[in-house]
């Protein structure tokens, strides 16, 4: 059986198994039922090694062990291995989830904390910054600052990225407002996310800018989070945030956006 390379580096990444995995897996579809020493021959996997393989396989719902001497293995509709796979990671998904919330309570945390805690008080404040790769961790890191913000938020934005700070930073904003910080996002308004500005009003202060093109985020006048790409031009997951502690950068930056604030049309 001939499968090429990159077939196999896809079914890979797209299904999460490792090299020995997708060739028997393959090497089964190929042949609908077969032996363990049949698969070995067929995918070029050592043979003390298929069973493993086959048994891992199959706790993955992958394949099914057919009943009866000798041991065979049925390989499963693509379709039907997609469904399985999919409820296995939500199921797995939920008891991970469980788990890191039982955490909260639990000893372990207290130590994590001792340890960064005391790490900390050996780094200076202008050494705590980062490069963040992916929108989706960029968020991440944005909603961890906003969380921990004590008295001003200050974001801005584009028009597509209002929408989609809403969808992540909503409930964060919403607790924000509850602990009397203050939260002002600047972001040129128009049809498209209209209505996601007016629900935004209910925990920020919204106005529409035109001529400033930006993506930022100020908290609490001593860190920033600024992206270096155009969200229009690149795809989410090149997008690249930098992520800086600094108080005097903060407070300029800060300053710079007060004057630009007084220009801006409030969102009605």
């Amino acid at each position: 059986m001939i499968v090429k390379e990159e077939f196999l580096s896809r079914l890979r990444k797209i299904f999460d198994l490792n090299l020995y995995e997708v060739k028997v897996w393959t090497a089964l579809l190929s042949r609908g039922t077969s032996t363990a020493g049949e698969l070995s021959t067929i995918s070029d996997v050592p043979r003390s090694r298929t069973y493993d393989i086959l048994e891992s396989l199959e706790k993955k719902g992958f394949i099914v062990m057919k009943l009866g001497k000798p041991i065979k293995f049925i390989a499963l509709k693509p379709e039907e291995v997609i469904e399985r796979v999919k409820k296995n990671l939500i199921i797995e998904a939920k008891e991970r989830s469980k788990r890191l919330e039982s955490l909260k309570d639990d000893e372990i945390l207290k130590e994590l904390n001792s340890l960064f805690t005391k790490g900390v008080k050996f780094v200076e404040p202008s050494d705590l910054s980062g490069s963040i790769k992916g929108r989706q961790n960029i968020y991440n890191h944005i909603d961890m600052l906003i969380r921990d913000a004590e008295k001003t938020v200050t974001i801005v934005t584009t028009a597509e990225g209002l929408n989609r700070k809403f969808e992540v930073l909503m409930p964060s904003l919403e607790k924000c407002k509850k602990r009397g910080v203050k939260v002002r996002i600047a972001a040129p308004i128009n049809n498209n996310n209209i209505k996601v500005a007016r629900e935004l009003k209910k925990v920020a202060e919204i106005r529409s800018v035109e001529k400033l093109r930006a993506r930022f985020v100020i908290v609490d006048s001593n860190q920033v989070m600024f992206m270096l790409l155009d969200d229009e031009k690149f795809h989410p997951n090149y997008d690249v945030g930098v992520w800086i502690n600094t108080e005097f950068f903060a407070q300029a930056l800060e300053q710079l956006f007060e004057l630009a604030w007084k220009d801006m049309k409030p969102v009605k």
